[in-house]
């Protein structure tokens, strides 16, 4: 009888999904409760709006659906006319408070989730470049950015917003309105990303593997990409969190001032807006509930910001 060689059993790799639940990251996640109330909230916020056709009850949007008899209907009254009772109330044209707040969530997380990606993208490839070729390319990259900073950002959105709007055909305002919006914002928000990914091209561009792609003669566009770009995205994720909630902001502050989303589609800043000219004669429902919505989205999108920045922080382990 020869002896077999003994041949250890092959284990199955673990799925990516039970390598997540296992990573460093996700224990985090789990110790700490206000990552987790800040994500459930999120994520219910998020969700809400992604499928407020079936949550609503009506669209508000919809001419055919008002009926201004309706109108300043408080929470959970019974209305003098109608005899229909709604969750949060109706706003001045007979819409359910409900069903606005939930659609012009709509609105304001495309907007804000549109922005920052434009802004990720523009910041990144400015970033990559001002970092790696240096030179004249690296200061007039870094100059311009030095300049922006120089002004507040909000003043730079509406700058860019006015300009926009005013070379749009009229015909075609409202139907822009919201990519303009994207546009103004993503361009006065990309200045952090292109300074964060020049920084870290810098240091990344020295390191072996660097050289090791120049030697066999990758050219500057796959190594900046292929090679510098995956491991300079962690400090890009976390600023892109914290964004998203200072872009939501922006969106509702140019609404608020009448300068971005149009009637037509109005943004939680829109109902913020329509909700404070009848503050003060006593239907306050109207601003209270969108203005709750609005501080809920940004401080939870913010608070797991700042967790997700604290967890991928090395100092701090």
């Amino acid at each position: 009888m020869t002896d077999q060689p003994l041949v250890p059993e092959t284990q199955a790799a673990p799925s990516r999904l039970r390598r997540a639940l296992d990573s460093d990251l996700f224990y985090a996640f789990r110790r700490s409760p206000v990552a987790v109330v800040s994500a459930i909230v999120s994520l219910l916020l998020i969700l809400s709006a992604v499928f407020a056709p079936l949550i609503a009850m009506t669209n508000p949007f919809d001419p055919s659906s008002l009926n201004l008899m309706n109108g300043f209907t408080p929470p959970l009254e019974p209305n003098a006319f109608t005899g229909e009772s709604f969750l949060m109330g109706t706003d001045d044209q007979g819409r359910d408070v409900f069903s606005t707040i939930l659609y012009g969530m709509r609105i304001s997380l495309f907007v804000g989730f549109a922005a920052v990606l434009f802004a990720v993208v523009l910041g990144i490839v400015l970033g990559l470049l001002a970092g790696y070729f240096g030179g004249w390319t690296d200061t007039i990259i870094m100059r311009a950015a030095d300049v922006q900073l120089t002004f507040p950002s909000i003043l730079v959105a509406m700058l860019i917003f006015g300009i926009a709007k005013g070379i749009t055909p009229v015909e075609h305002r409202d139907q822009m309105a919201i990519w303009v919006l994207i546009l103004a914002i993503g361009l006065s928000d990309w200045v952090q990303f292109a300074r964060v990914v020049r920084g870290a091209t810098l240091v990344e561009k020295n390191k072996d593997y660097v050289s090791a792609a120049r030697l066999i003669g990758r050219r500057p566009g796959a190594i900046m990409l292929r090679h510098i770009l995956p491991n300079i995205l962690s400090p890009v994720l976390v600023i892109a969190t914290i964004s998203l909630a200072l872009a939501i902001i922006a969106e509702a502050t140019l609404s608020f001032l009448g300068v971005g989303a149009p009637p037509t589609q109005p943004s939680l800043g829109t109902l913020i807006r329509i909700g404070q000219s009848y503050l003060f004669s006593g239907e306050w429902w109207i601003l209270f509930f969108p203005a709750c919505t609005l501080l809920a989205l940004a401080l939870s999108v913010n608070l797991l910001g700042d967790w997700l920045r604290d967890a991928l922080n090395p100092r701090l382990k």
